[in-house]
């Protein structure tokens, strides 16, 4: 297992408000004058009103974070906060918007900041979807394609990137949205252990473009949702003449669904494929793995021009702001619709807990499991 994160810092902090909760609402209610409170108190207190809901507030923002191992990053400090806003504040129709903030850094030198969210404007007629990210992380090549990834050998490296996009989209009908994509990607392959690997190919990337998005969405929440459907196909350029490192194209497509089938339960279903083609730097390849799909893989190790992917999960609402899934989906990678082959197909399988930072926003913890090797994630918002 090539990826075990042990995030003890997180469990023992919901595990201490879970203890403290009831107890502390005891307290409030029976006495007028509340005792003054220690560290832990004061911390139990904090976490006990980050799902309150205060419409009174017009950024409603909270943070969560603590100490992580993991055999790739080693020791590390990693920081979560999600905010729930509405642009128009009388408007309650539409739902909140919402940005997420991720942090971390560790002590072999690993360092991520990644901002995220969705804005919603009145009566929704516009939205703005965007991802932002900057990390330095010590990742592994272990080349191009299904048979490289499958091997042992690979090299080690760091990976520098920087990925700015934005989506502006405009309201056609109920649901269906049409925009725009800006989007700037840099990626660096620096302290390349074994430079051959790359067989004479560049270590530096940069995909500056955008494209068009068009996309139906009837989620009911979009952080965390209960029933509705995500559909979107877009089309992305990278022309060289303005700045790319090459000239190539992307088209993607996403297909989601949500509904409860019984109190507390939903059912999640997510499929993806993402199609390159041109002169595709080997750093903008589709990558699987990750906090999001094919959880369990170590992002990269299996990576080419194109790739399909699906999920299913099954989310449990169990006690209080306590809950837990369990997920299977499978994913393959190939260098064209013509090499495409069925037992290339790679597996996913796992299960996660899920505390409820704020209201409907959870943080996640993730056990997942691919083809010889796993991970653990710690992140906020539903996986999809």
């Amino acid at each position: 297992m090539r990826l075990r994160i042990i995030c003890f810092y997180h469990v023992l902090l919901i595990g201490v408000y879970n203890v403290c909760y009831a107890q502390n609402d005891t307290i409030v209610k029976h006495d007028s004058i509340p005792p003054k409170r220690n560290l832990v108190g004061k911390v139990v207190d904090y976490f006990s009103k980050t799902n309150n809901v205060n419409e009174d507030k017009r950024f409603d923002f909270s943070v969560i974070g603590g100490p992580h191992y993991s055999s790739s990053v080693k020791f590390g400090l990693g920081i979560v906060g999600s905010g729930l806003f509405r642009v128009d504040p009388s408007d309650k129709s539409v739902s909140p918007s919402n940005v997420s903030v991720v942090a971390d850094f560790s002590s072999s030198g690993f360092y991520m900041l990644g901002v995220r969210g969705n804005i919603l404007f009145p009566k929704e007629d516009y939205r703005i979807d965007f991802n932002t990210g900057f990390s330095s992380f010590p990742s592994r090549f272990w080349g191009i394609g299904y048979d490289a990834g499958k091997q042992e050998h690979y090299s080690k490296y760091t990976l520098e990137e920087i990925n700015l996009r934005a989506d502006f989209l405009k309201k056609l009908t109920h649901n269906t949205y049409l925009g725009v994509i800006t989007t700037i990607r840099n990626t660096a392959a620096k302290k390349f252990k074994e430079p051959e690997m790359l067989q004479g190919a560049s270590k530096y990337a940069t995909a500056l473009g955008g494209g068009l998005i068009l996309s139906y969405d009837s989620r009911d929440f979009i952080p965390n949702p209960g029933r509705g459907v995500y559909a979107k196909v877009e089309q992305q350029f990278y022309p060289h003449f303005m700045g790319s490192s090459e000239t190539f194209y992307k088209t993607e497509f996403i297909t989601r669904f949500y509904k409860n089938i019984w109190k507390g339960g939903i059912f999640a279903f997510d499929m993806q494929g993402i199609f390159n083609s041109g002169n595709v730097p080997w750093g903008m390849n589709a990558m699987m793995g990750g906090s999001y799909q094919m959880r369990g893989y170590f992002e990269g190790r299996y990576n080419d021009k194109n790739l399909v992917q699906t999920q299913i999960e099954l989310r449990q609402h169990i006690y209080k702001r306590n809950g837990a899934v369990v997920w299977g989906g499978a994913g393959n990678v190939f260098p064209k619709l013509g090499k495409f082959r069925w037992n290339n197909t790679l597996p996913t399988y796992g299960f996660g807990y899920r505390w409820e930072f704020k209201k409907r926003v959870n943080v996640r913890l993730d056990y997942g499991f691919g083809r010889d090797e796993s991970a653990f994630y710690f992140n906020i918002n539903e996986a999809f």
